[in-house]
């Protein structure tokens, strides 16, 4: 019960008058004498709050009780009485994890007071503990390719450092699942996890939200506002689709990551923060440096470790876990039956490219679990695939040429590739192009 109480005290009149008094209150509460006893009851028992004497008698004294408290998980807000009091006590009772320090003689009033702070505190600890795992559920990384748990590796070496990562892949991969997970197990990960993605945001207001404003910097700002940046401070700062950031703002970017402080739009006056910075990119900024899109400096200043997210088509193995992972998914969030998908239409789901990645599939199976009346889902119930040996139809796919046509060259290049088993020099010249342009244009589209 949140609202339970227990009182671990070796004198009777004191555990009884506070259990009088806390259950006047409207508190359920239990007792124990010794700090042995106090274990025992706290092991079988869920307690909101733990008063706890700090000198006990025989046996182990209260922070041996404390210490002992923590170490087998539980995780009740524990106050600490004293009758000898010192500030060295105190120090050390909060180091072990108390909530609060209370000298004898106690004032009831005072005491209430403290315990119904600690119940508050205590349930607002769970409350955020559930919401982490709720968050830690939802981007959790699924798949057990040998693609995935290289991944999963290298995020566990980076992650408890503060280096820069540039994460590539492309759009629909999981490059901000990558971002959460080394944030996850990052010594920032009790701070704030930002993010903004530069695609998203008008050119006009990118350097607002980055850096912030001071009022009246422009017209509509008519209180100042902080940036990602300064909001971050301390914490992780994830830039998505880096590659679409205007040159003014990337000049600024490069100014900040070098100093680590920055001016606001319309200020003077420098804010000084403390960002770890994770950025991302569907492009590859290796060709948008060579068109004169992309600084080379800011690359090499955000390519401090590089990641590179499989495509979907690159790890077909995963297809079955991800699949039964969102219908879990879907059926529980909408109240659906939870559906059986036949080995046939695995295979026809794993047949298919999926162009539009791990979100693609997603949208899939969402679709399915929404739209579909039958429990068990044959191939013939799926939504129209592209499979793996068919040319995609892609020309609609994309927003500009451009990325339509790096998309089909892409895809091109991979169906050669696999046809002369890798070999570079015989798929050049099938294609009737020159070896060094082929593995430069291979390297533009990031095709290793």
């Amino acid at each position: 019960m949140q609202n339970s109480i227990l009182i671990i005290d070796d004198e009777r009149g004191i555990r009884d008058t506070l259990r009088g008094v806390l259950e006047d209150e409207g508190f359920a509460v239990k007792t124990a004498e010794s700090g042995e006893v106090g274990l025992e009851m706290a092991r079988t028992h869920n307690f909101g709050c733990i008063l706890l004497d700090i000198w006990l008698g025989d046996g182990i004294d209260g922070l041996d009780t404390l210490a002992k408290l923590k170490e087998e998980g539980n995780d009740a807000a524990v106050v600490m009485i004293s009758g000898h009091g010192n500030i060295e006590t105190a120090v050390r009772s909060t180091k072990l994890g108390a909530f609060d320090f209370i000298e004898k003689p106690l004032s009831l009033d005072r005491t209430v007071i403290t315990v119904k702070n600690a119940l508050r505190q205590r349930d607002l600890e769970r409350v955020n503990e559930q919401l982490q795992s709720e968050i830690a559920e939802q981007y959790v990384m699924v798949g057990e390719s040998v693609a995935m748990r290289a991944l999963r590796k290298q995020i566990s070496i980076v992650a408890p450092t503060d280096g820069r990562v540039l994460i590539s892949g492309e759009s629909g991969t999981g490059k901000e699942l990558v971002a959460r997970a080394i944030h996850a197990q990052s010594k920032r990960r009790n701070l704030a996890f930002v993010e903004i993605n530069s695609a998203a945001i008008p050119e006009e207001l990118v350097e607002s939200e980055l850096f912030g404003h001071a009022k009246g910097a422009f017209s509509g700002a008519m209180r100042a506002k902080k940036g990602k940046f300064e909001v971050a401070d301390g914490a992780t700062l994830f830039l998505d689709e880096i590659g679409d950031m205007s040159p003014r703002v990337q000049a600024k970017m490069l100014r900040v990551l070098e100093e680590q402080r920055f001016e606001p739009v319309g200020s003077n006056t420098p804010v000084s923060v403390d960002v770890r910075v994770i950025s991302a990119t569907n492009k590859p900024l290796d060709s948008l440096i060579d068109d004169g899109n992309f600084r080379a400096d800011l690359f090499y200043r955000l390519n401090v470790i590089p990641f590179q997210v499989p495509p979907l088509r690159e790890r077909r193995e995963d297809i079955p876990v991800l699949v039964e992972h969102f219908n879990r998914k879907f059926s529980a969030e909408y109240g659906k039956p939870l559906k059986e998908f036949t080995t046939e239409a695995i295979e026809s789901l794993q047949a298919n490219d999926w162009f539009g990645n791990v979100r693609e599939l997603k949208n899939t199976v969402e679709r399915i679990v929404i739209m579909s009346g039958k429990t068990k889902v044959a191939a013939d119930d799926l939504p129209e695939l592209e499979t793996a040996n068919e040319m995609p139809a892609i020309s609609f796919r994309f927003p500009t040429f451009k990325d339509a046509t790096d998309a089909y060259q892409r895809e091109f290049i991979q169906h050669k590739l696999a046809e002369f088993d890798g070999n570079v020099a015989k798929a050049a010249e099938d294609m009737g192009v020159d070896r060094s342009h082929l593995y430069r244009r291979m390297r533009n589209l990031g095709i290793k």
